[in-house]
């Protein structure tokens, strides 16, 4: 995995900040511990999390409950590593839900007729919808917020016509292949978390190795740069919200298999999570820093926390998102700091 990089000005490498404090050793180590805080942050709070958990409730640490939680996190994980390319850029998603329930839909549907049917047309639906995405904001100039938002609502429009306002329910043969994309276990290890691995192994040498990932970090850091460098940011721009979309479809392809159906009430929210787990895995909202491997961490804490509300018993499953979405603003708030505490170093 990998450990990130950045093009903005107010994240530099400690090493070359050190090198321009010259004898300012305090300085140079303050800044390394800011950039070692906002990398690998959310991985020693996940650490401190298990331990305190596993000494919490015997339960947490057994197999059955290990595997639970990577396989719910699977599919929010997938959703996230789409979402980690478009923040990086500085953009936001907020179709990724609709496009997740729209995506297992119509892999329900498409299963009927073969594994491939089920798989491509849930990637080609939503991968064009990502693409509209990108064109209206990096033609257009439109706001992402808004575009996506657009896309939300005639994504979720799309799902609920195919459904008969969700009055009809898809399903997966439980024989076919598809369905064990979703059920299957190999090494005793789900398929799904399988392919979540290796996505984001490919997903972390494309953006930290690939010359398309060094445009990703330059349109984030300062647009108006990278252009004049000779990057192709509206060529990039629509390609991360081409992958934030496959990424949501594929997401939602794999959830059909493993619930054997397209449930239409899913996703409602998961933009929001999808969110929250880049951000607090590193990413800064403004763009220019992030690494996907933070996103997999993010993704892994906030289901260590539902896990951990789960265990207690006496909470409602509401304080799952006043939980989560404290832990947010702390790790927004602690982004700030760092980032004026290391202008200021």
């Amino acid at each position: 995995m990998t450990t990130g990089t950045t093009t903005k000005a107010d994240v530099q490498p400690a090493a070359a900040h050190q090198g321009a404090d010259g004898a300012d050793g305090t300085s140079g180590r303050a800044e390394r511990f800011s950039a070692l805080a906002q990398q690998h942050g959310a991985l020693v709070t996940l650490l401190v999390a298990m331990v305190a958990a596993s000494l919490s409730f015997d339960t947490f640490l057994t197999g059955d409950n290990l595997e639970n939680m990577a396989l719910s996190s699977a599919f929010l994980a997938v959703v996230a590593l789409g979402m980690t390319f478009v923040i990086v850029t500085g953009g936001i998603d907020l179709s990724v839900g609709s496009l997740f329930a729209l995506g297992g839909v119509l892999a329900a549907w498409g299963s009927q007729y073969g594994t491939v049917v089920a798989l491509l047309l849930p990637l080609a639906v939503c991968g064009l919808i990502g693409v509209v995405n990108g064109l209206l904001i990096a033609r257009s100039g439109l706001a992402p917020f808004i575009v996506t938002l657009a896309a939300l609502l005639g994504a979720r429009g799309i799902l609920l016509a195919i459904t008969d306002e969700g009055s009809r329910t898809y399903l997966v043969d439980k024989d076919s292949f598809f369905a064990t994309l979703g059920q299957g276990s190999l090494l005793g290890i789900g398929v799904p978390i399988w392919i979540t691995v290796a996505l984001f192994v490919l997903g972390a040498v494309v953006l930290r190795r690939s010359r398309f990932g060094q445009y990703v970090y330059a349109v984030g850091g300062n647009e108006d740069a990278a252009a004049l460098m000779g990057a192709p940011v509206a060529r990039t721009k629509i390609t991360v919200y081409a992958l934030s979309g496959l990424c949501a479809g594929l997401a939602g392809a794999l959830n059909a298999a493993w619930l054997a159906s397209g449930v239409t009430i899913l996703g409602s929210g998961m933009e929001l999570e999808a969110i929250s787990a880049v951000v607090i895995g590193g990413t800064l909202l403004s763009g220019g820093f992030g690494f996907v491997s933070g996103s997999l961490v993010g993704v892994l804490l906030l289901k260590v926390i539902q896990n951990v509300i789960n265990q207690i018993g006496s909470l409602d499953s509401a304080y799952q998102q006043v939980v989560s979405g404290a832990f947010l603003a702390v790790v927004v708030v602690a982004q700030t700091w760092l980032g004026r505490r290391r202008r200021v170093l």
